[in-house]
């Protein structure tokens, strides 16, 4: 089984050593192109396997653990991975799949990224963990915090969900709400430096992505694909993006496989974002995504920071992918569609991914016969907010069945008995 041999710049290749994961990489951040940095191992991840022994192992996403930073009996674990891949005929998009991150234990694909960076963070003797989070990162990893027996400070701002907050509380983890979200970064930043707690998220900026071990774990979606689709990767891959993470991610999971012979080739990546600032870059040239403020915050909150990532554009341009930037009506719409038609109650984030296909699809970029993966990465229940204004309110019924046919059909268009 590779071990960390070595956390690598992502855009530059400079070396460093296996504990910087607190750190970006000194060189392209003095270029003005701040890089976040990747895992690289002794040996080829895999090497040795076979495309079916993982079927073997025990269902999460640490059976693939030849391909990871530690082995599954050293893994911080809940079960996570192993997510449903369902087809999803009913929304007038094509062939279109969803991988459902929301069957994760929180609840959102953060699980897989917290899963890797706790069990790293055991194996470099951690002792107080730390996030910076409007939510799903932030609930990730008090749970797996709370797994670990290590205590987690999470740092939120006033604004974030109220379910989502709960949750960070409910596993135990020290919430500390700030009014301004820079100083979510500023706080964290002073604990990991003057005292050495563990970051799971990013917490300085230019923000490049988070914890590199965590990172790793968002490469076994790509597994998962790759082998329901009986190794044969689908055209393409969309995803809502923030900083970039489970993007590159998965990306590299796909070339880890095909470094392996498992598949022909790398899906084209989409990036469904809703600040515009990889889309800009991908128009410009860029070397560096820009900074693209919003007049009003996006529902999509999970997906809402201004300046997206090198990372992020790297696996466009190398994926030769595209990015979307979607509106807050388009979110509105889709999570009312997805819920009403398949039955999936996403967040608002979550469907970015299928309201760009519909863009694509439409323009041409991807072609009617071409399979899509949407990247669903959390559920409703976290954010019911952005919902409760698309939906009609329920009627109140009293009195027979005529008073209640006349509501049904008032209310919700239902004329049948």
């Amino acid at each position: 089984m590779p071990s960390p041999s070595a956390l690598v710049c992502v855009r530059c290749s400079a070396r460093y050593a296996v504990d910087r994961f607190a750190d970006d990489c000194p060189v392209c951040r003095t270029a003005r192109a701040p890089a976040n940095l990747t895992v690289a191992y002794d040996a080829p991840p895999g090497a040795g396997l076979g495309r079916n022994d993982t079927q073997r192992r025990p269902r999460s996403m640490w059976r693939w653990d030849a391909f990871l930073p530690a082995s599954a009996k050293d893994a911080v674990s809940l079960g996570e991975g192993d997510t449903p891949l369902l087809e999803a005929p009913n929304l007038g998009l094509g062939d279109v799949w969803i991988k459902d991150e929301s069957r994760n234990p929180t609840w959102s694909f953060k699980d897989r990224l917290a899963s890797g960076a706790l069990t790293m963070a055991k194996r470099f003797g951690a002792k107080v963990i730390a996030s910076s989070s409007s939510g799903n990162a932030g609930a990730a990893a008090a749970a797996y915090a709370a797994k670990a027996g290590l205590p987690c400070v999470v740092f939120t701002f006033v604004g974030s969900a109220g379910p989502l907050v709960l949750q960070m509380r409910a596993y135990g983890a020290m919430v500390v709400k700030v009014t301004d979200k820079a100083d979510r970064w500023r706080l964290q930043s002073l604990g990991v430096r003057e005292f050495g707690w563990y970051p799971t998220s990013p917490f300085f900026g230019p923000v490049v992505g988070s914890n590199p071990y965590g990172m790793e774990g968002y490469k076994t979606i790509a597994y998962e694909i790759a082998e329901a689709f009986d190794w044969n990767p689908p055209d393409w891959c969309v995803l809502p993006v923030c900083y970039g993470d489970a993007l590159f991610g998965m990306w590299k999971g796909f070339e880890d496989l095909l470094a392996l012979g498992w598949i022909d080739r790398v899906p084209r990546f989409v990036a469904a974002e809703v600040s515009g600032s990889l889309t800009a870059a991908m128009a410009s040239g860029d070397v560096m995504p820009p900074e693209v403020p919003r007049n009003a915050p996006s529902i999509a909150t999970s997906i809402g920071a201004a300046q997206a990532t090198v990372q992020g554009l790297d696996v466009l341009r190398r994926s030769r992918g595209a990015a979307v930037t979607i509106g807050d009506d388009d979110l509105r719409r889709w999570v009312v569609t997805l819920a009403a038609k398949e039955g999936i109650w996403p967040e608002a984030s979550s469907v970015a991914p299928l309201a760009a296909i519909e863009r694509l699809r439409a323009d041409g970029t991807i072609a009617p016969h071409e399979r899509c993966v949407a990247l669903l990465t959390a559920s409703g229940l976290k954010d019911p907010g952005p919902i409760e204004t698309a939906l009609p309110e329920p009627p109140l019924v009293s009195g027979g069945l005529p008073e209640l046919m006349a509501a049904l059909k008032n209310t919700y268009g239902f004329a049948h008995g």
